[in-house]
């Protein structure tokens, strides 16, 4: 073979190694998540984003715990011609990765091929989950924790129908930020569901009792609950037209959940305002 040959030979074989590494295309539409990048050498195959959804994670003694919140599904399969990682590496570069930020493993079945880790950094908390029992292709989730936005409010009559069957409703649709009294803005439609119970209803009277889950001190929560429902009657009164006399606000804390504060969907459910027959 000539020299001219001979390279040319070279070059055509370096030019077909260099196309069976290339990187394949990701999935139309599907990018990383933000909080961590894939493992080198593979390719997005598909991706779902949930604005909420619930993850059961199982922690190092088997026990399970829900988790909800904003959830991001990356699928990855590897390139073509790529070499195959082993799990371990898969592990431990993601565990390498997220320990800086706070990360730490929460949980792992199947010799770590289920792998949960939590991420809890500048206020916020986060889990991932690393499915691999093969290393050819591996899923990678991120959920961020949070509530629902609710976006279903009862109205006047279900109110009623509560009061009368119960002698209360809980309004989950009255909004405050953490930590504050100041009722927002979206809470409008609801109080304005409450007003037309009140006018529909001319001799009822209520108590409004105000809820809080048990994070922070027992005494901080009481003295919350108390303002918010002080908060509530306030805005009925002066923006809704509802006589303040009809209104009388008590806080509750956490004495009386109606969930278990262990999960934030419980906690959740706990946050409430609850209208009170008097």
């Amino acid at each position: 073979m000539s020299p001219i040959a001979h390279r040319a030979a070279i070059a055509a074989a370096c030019l077909a190694a260099a196309t069976a590494l290339a990187a394949e295309p990701d999935a139309a539409g599907c990018k990383d998540h933000a909080l961590v990048t894939r493992m080198p050498g593979y390719h997005i195959y598909s991706c779902r984003q949930a604005p909420f959804d619930s993850w059961k994670v199982t922690d190092a003694k088997g026990r399970e715990h829900v988790v909800e919140g904003r959830l991001t599904s990356v699928q990855y399969y590897l390139d073509e011609g790529r070499p195959e990682p082993s799990r371990v590496q898969l592990l431990r570069n993601y565990g390498n990765a997220l320990k800086p930020l706070g990360g730490e493993v929460v949980g792992q079945v199947d010799d770590g091929a289920e792998t949960w880790m939590r991420v809890a950094n500048q206020g916020r908390e986060m889990w991932v989950h690393l499915s691999a029992y093969g290393t050819a292709q591996y899923l990678l989730e991120v959920l961020e924790t949070g509530t629902m936005a609710q976006e279903v409010t009862a109205d006047a009559a279900a109110f009623s129908k509560d009061i009368l069957a119960n002698g209360h409703v809980a309004v989950y649709g009255i909004h405050f930020d953490t930590g504050k009294a100041d009722v927002k803005a979206e809470s409008d439609a609801t109080l304005k569901e409450v007003a037309r119970l009140l006018a529909a209803s001319p001799k009822l009277q209520l108590l409004v009792v105000g809820h809080t889950d048990n994070v922070g001190q027992p005494d901080a929560n009481l003295r919350l609950s108390r303002a918010r429902a002080d908060a509530v009657v306030k805005a009925l009164a002066s923006r809704f037209g509802v006589a303040a006399a009809r209104l009388s606000a008590q806080g509750a804390g956490p004495i009386a959940p109606v969930a278990s504060n262990r999960t934030e969907e419980g906690r959740a459910r706990n946050r409430r305002v609850e209208l009170v027959e008097r």
